[in-house]
């Protein structure tokens, strides 16, 4: 008999500290991205992005690939979970990649800073990836989609403090001073320690006589079909939210110009409405299904991040606050629909999976969006050119079994 807890029992609230520390780190590269153009490149009174900013479009998206694709090494570090345990690679991840990415703060060049903050990366996109898989396990169809959506949240929050204290204080503290702040959650790691527990499934699957290798026992043949389909819609969502999310903060402060205050507004206000989507998004998900759910969030996701970039202030604000609505609609029907489809004994394996995908699609979607918006020094262009194609393969989620009301058990009974 399982034992399983409610979305905000200590088992799911633990995984969604290790979460909130994760998206602290990671999201200071993001949040920063202005200082660092700035500090490692120079501005002059040209009219090029490169004038403006400080380094070209093309340069900096080259830099954010390079440690987007770091994150390709989250594979065999959230497969070794199918091994050795959840609760043991999420307490590894967590302080390893914390304390490489603060480490990253006494870059001396920008391209010491990309090698640095990468190599801190795939243990924080591991936490991730972990912390859904933790949460998926540890509840029941009735609270999954809840403690999804929790999780997601909780990484929103620690992305969106990094994002704030940037806009109010980066004078003051200056890329630097935000990367270095992620030393500040390992102070969390003690309370997250006691908190998380390993889920029951994970321990039955353990003691079955089927090991599955980790990462490669997940493209065994029953698995293959689902996990392609799976592979190509992280892999396309990426390539919106890669650049669409990546780009935005150089394009509000260094080329709209707008100040630190409705910088940070803008984030607050963002971060209430990807609360409401999370809201919105579990509620479509355990009633209207996983699958019309996770394709309404991506269909969202494309149309307002061409809204952002398509000119002006008011286009920005509205833009990146609809845009991270639609991600939370998105969010705990696609984390929950992942976790449901595959058996316990390769679930983090496929969550590495997924996250790879997630990582190759981002890259490829900074290097087409930041070549596109250098060539014409229109950021318009690049937004309607890189994301909308990739709109269609919303479509592909009516590939795959719907979930919805099912456990994991029943889908895959000898899992």
């Amino acid at each position: 008999m399982l034992r399983l807890h409610s979305w905000h029992d200590r088992a799911v609230l633990g995984v969604v500290l290790a979460a909130a520390a994760a998206g602290f780190g990671q999201f200071g590269v993001v949040a920063a991205l202005g200082d660092v153009a700035r500090d490692f490149g120079r501005i002059t009174d040209g009219a090029t992005i490169a004038d403006q900013a400080g380094l070209s479009a093309s340069v900096l998206g080259a830099g954010l690939a390079v440690i987007r694709l770091a994150s390709l090494l989250a594979l065999p570090l959230t497969g070794l979970a199918d091994r050795f345990g959840r609760r043991t690679m999420l307490l590894i991840t967590v302080v390893a990649g914390l304390g490489i990415t603060a480490a990253s703060a006494v870059s001396p060049s920008y391209w010491w800073f990309v090698v640095i903050f990468a190599l801190g990366r795939p243990f924080l996109s591991a936490v991730n990836a972990l912390a859904q898989v933790v949460a998926a396990e540890q509840t029941s169809t009735k609270d999954r989609a809840r403690a999804v959506a929790l999780v997601v949240a909780g990484y929103g929050v620690g992305a969106g403090l990094t994002a704030i204290i940037h806009s109010l204080a980066s004078s003051l503290l200056g890329f630097r001073g935000v990367v270095g702040l992620a030393a500040v959650p390992l102070l969390a790691v003690p309370l997250i320690a006691r908190w998380v527990s390993e889920p029951d499934r994970f321990v039955a699957a353990e003691a079955a006589h089927d090991h599955p290798v980790p990462v490669l026992g997940a493209v065994a043949v029953r698995f293959r079909r689902r996990l392609a389909i799976v592979v190509v819609l992280a892999f396309t969502v990426s390539v919106i939210t890669g650049p669409a999310n990546t780009f935005v903060f150089i394009y509000a402060q260094n080329v709209l110009h707008l100040s630190g205050s409705l910088t940070a507004a803008m984030v607050v206000t963002a971060g209430a409405a990807g609360l409401v989507g999370l809201l919105v998004g579990r509620w479509l998900a355990d009633r209207m299904g996983r699958r019309p759910t996770g394709a309404l969030g991506m269909v969202g996701i494309a149309v307002f991040a061409v809204l952002a970039y398509s000119g002006g202030k008011p286009a920005l604000a509205a833009g990146y606050i609809l845009g991270v609505l639609a991600g939370g609609v998105f969010a705990p029907a696609g984390g929950a629909l992942v976790n449901e489809l595959f058996p316990t004994s390769v679930r983090a394996s496929v969550a590495g999976w997924w996250l790879v995908a997630g990582v190759l699609g981002a890259s490829v979607g900074l290097v087409v969006f930041g070549s596109l918006a250098d060539a014409g020094d229109r950021f318009t262009v690049a937004a309607i050119v890189t994301f909308l194609p990739v709109m269609a393969a919303a479509g592909l989620f009516w590939c795959l079994p719907e979930t919805k009301g099912r456990e994991p058990e029943d889908l895959w009974p000898a899992g």
